[in-house]
């Protein structure tokens, strides 16, 4: 039985992580790595450091903010970037998909809204259903696909520390946690949740917080979401910790699955 490994990491900041994926590619060879908030024009991507490390990668950024990157050992069969659907903005530096034979996969990296009532959260919600409408042209729920990425909502209480007080938060309010609901329903399941369901796992430990990953302070915002066909293949999916422990770490820190093909 031969294994598809695939994991997803927010940055923030593709060149100053370096180290960090120098260090996490070498012990951790995936298959494929979603990338999100890379910060970096295209002309100035380090694509160069991932094809030494025997990848393909294709990119799409800004300077800066937002950007997205998929990494794989194997060329995709098809890929691109955004929504597709012509309206704006295109989410071309916050979407990137691809596919491999029969598998789509898409990286996605969802507006975080700033408040609840700023004029950037409604976006985040329309996002979300634009998000679905990408999925369903995909192929959801009947053909394999997986979505990964910082979607930037915690969607229960067990996927926050201290829930109460962050029900007005733009990453835990009830409108994006029904948002991300109705992504699902278009027939995805929640693979970390199948193998990780208990308290306490989170992806995103906040820079601000004093001993926020020593203390397990978090959220889970980071995921991968997978139709049934992926989840009946799914060997495992977990968030390794230890990158955000290291040196000039990203706030958040890497999340892998594992499937049968």
């Amino acid at each position: 039985m031969g294994i598809f490994s695939i994991a997803t990491f927010n940055v923030n900041s593709v060149r100053s992580r370096l180290p960090i994926l120098d260090r996490w590619l070498d012990d951790n060879r995936v298959d494929c790595l979603c990338l999100q908030e890379t910060k970096v024009e295209d002309g100035s991507f380090p694509a160069g450091f991932f094809e030494e490390k025997g990848y393909t990668v294709q990119y799409r950024g800004e300077k800066s903010y937002n950007g997205v990157a998929i990494a794989s050992l194997v060329p995709p069969d098809e890929y691109g970037f955004g929504l597709g659907d012509g309206e704006d903005p295109s989410g071309e530096t916050r979407i990137a998909w691809c596919r491999f034979g029969e598998l789509s996969v898409v990286n996605a990296y969802v507006p975080q809204g700033k408040s609840i009532d700023h004029p950037d959260y409604p976006m985040k919600l329309a996002f979300f259903k634009r998000l679905q409408e990408l999925l369903s042209g995909l192929g959801a729920p009947d053909k394999p696909l997986l979505l990964l990425g910082d979607l930037n909502v915690a969607p229960s209480d067990i996927d926050v520390t201290n829930p109460g007080n962050k029900r007005d938060h733009v990453c835990f309010h009830s409108g994006v946690r029904e948002a991300f609901h109705e992504l699902c329903s278009v027939g995805l399941v929640d693979i970390f949740r199948k193998h990780r369901p208990g308290e306490g796992e989170f992806t995103f430990w906040d820079y601000r917080v004093k001993g926020a990953l020593e203390r397990n302070i978090g959220w889970r915002i980071d995921h991968i979401l997978g139709t049934r066909v992926q989840e009946g293949n799914s060997l495992d999916c977990f968030c390794d910790r230890e990158p955000r422990s290291w040196e000039k770490p990203s706030d958040h820190s890497v999340v892998v699955a594992r499937f049968s093909k």
